[in-house]
């Protein structure tokens, strides 16, 4: 069967849309497939983050909405810089700690008080699919202060009189429980239809290409997003570093991606411009196709500013420009990984959207130095897929065991 994909219904920052477009793929699905799901996993964007109620409602207004995943909070940086201990992917302004604490001082500004629950994008629906929000997947919370070496919050975040709003960790690829009884009918899935804590959309795009040793996995999606396998785990500002299959998946995404794209052009339009785009020419033009200030990697600065212009007369040069742009970002990015120790890149795997247009694969190609394959068939559901029947295939598997006590 094909593979089923569809927009949020609803902006990214409204919950509801999350749910309500798991619903709608759902019943996409044939009634007799829907009946043998034994298993789901989720991914989501990892920086995209929630303050909720212990049941998982939200608060009327902005506060009831999400903070996404490329909101920095330069006023909240030092603050996250200093809980944090002043390194890794929490100690920056683009992290989920910073958006942490601005969702948590808008609640006090307005007088509300707790308890509260922080949630990531991925974490909030498997909330919502078991009708408990204690549980959290430790890759989606790596920005939010979790430390995969230690087992434990970094710094003094465990320490903060919002500690309980923090989630219980389980890693990736454990079953957490079984769907409860509203979303199974929802959903139309089966009662025993087991939950398996997933991962970030990126790491899920990982799992469905299964790279070998040294490749890089660029996924080109409405962000860039560069992944490696390395031997020991990498940190630093705007850097994610995952355990994935056993090994250390580090990787940066940057704000920069498809998204900007669509703001000039539709799919249509792309896909025709494309074809008159002469990859062995470089357009001369020097842009910085980010959709607002501020970048995440391969440089962590919140007032980055956009170079979208000058704009030629020529839409197919424009565009080849945004695409140099963009290519000159993922260059970047593999230049930073490798000063930080992730090992030589050998060949890049594009996964996502930007994977079907072959110009930009020339382009990229001329630019990286290193082949590059496009693979837009390994999409982080296929990952997700993988995952959640390696769970029901593991042996003596515990349905909802409880993860390592944290501090």
């Amino acid at each position: 069967m094909a593979e089923l994909a569809a927009a949020y219904p609803l902006p990214l920052e409204d919950p509801a849309g999350w749910r309500q477009g798991l619903i709608e793929l759902c019943a996409q699905l044939p009634a007799d497939l829907r009946g043998r799901v034994g298993a789901l996993a989720l991914d989501g964007t990892s920086g995209t983050l929630l303050l909720c109620r212990p049941d998982g409602s939200r608060s009327a207004g902005s506060l009831g909405m999400a903070l996404p995943y490329h909101q920095a909070c330069p006023e909240q940086a030092a603050a996250a810089q200093a809980l944090s201990g002043g390194s890794g992917p929490a100690a920056s302004a683009s992290g989920s700690l910073a958006r942490a604490l601005r969702l948590l001082a808008q609640a006090e500004a307005e007088g509300l008080a707790g308890p509260w629950r922080l949630r990531h994008q991925a974490d909030w629906l498997m909330g919502w699919l078991l009708a408990d929000w204690r549980w959290g997947e430790e890759g989606n919370n790596l920005r939010l202060g979790w430390d995969l070496q230690r087992q434990a919050w970094s710094g003094a975040i465990a320490r903060q009189p919002w500690r309980e709003a923090l989630p219980q960790l389980v890693p990736s690829g454990q079953v957490v429980g079984a769907l409860a009884a509203e979303p199974a009918r929802q959903l139309g899935l089966p009662r025993a239809c087991r939950l398996v804590a997933g991962s970030t959309d990126a790491n899920a795009g990982v799992l469905a290409a299964d790279p070998r040793p040294g490749d890089g996995i660029a996924v080109l999606g409405t962000t860039l997003v560069l992944k490696q396998f390395c031997e020991q785990p990498i940190q630093g500002p705007g850097l994610s570093c995952h355990r994935v299959a056993g090994r250390w998946l580090v990787g940066g995404a940057s704000n920069a991606g498809g998204g900007v794209l669509r703001r000039f052009f539709s799919d249509a339009q792309l896909a025709e411009l494309s074809r008159q785009i002469d990859p062995r020419r470089p357009s001369g033009l020097a842009l910085r196709p980010l959709p607002r200030p501020g970048e995440r990697f391969p440089v962590d600065d919140p007032t980055l500013e956009p170079v979208l212009e000058p704009r030629p007369v020529s839409d197919a040069l424009y565009l080849q420009g945004l695409l140099e742009g963009l290519a000159a970002i993922e260059a970047e990015g593999w230049r930073r990984l490798a000063q930080l120790g992730a090992p030589p890149l050998r060949r890049v795997i594009s996964l996502g959207g930007g994977a079907r247009n072959p110009q930009w694969r020339l382009l990229r190609q001329r630019l990286l130095g290193v082949p590059v394959l496009n693979r837009p068939h390994c999409s982080a559901a296929l990952g997700m897929a993988r995952l959640a029947a390696a769970a029901l295939a593991l042996p003596g598997r515990q349905d909802g065991a409880t993860p390592p006590p944290q501090p």
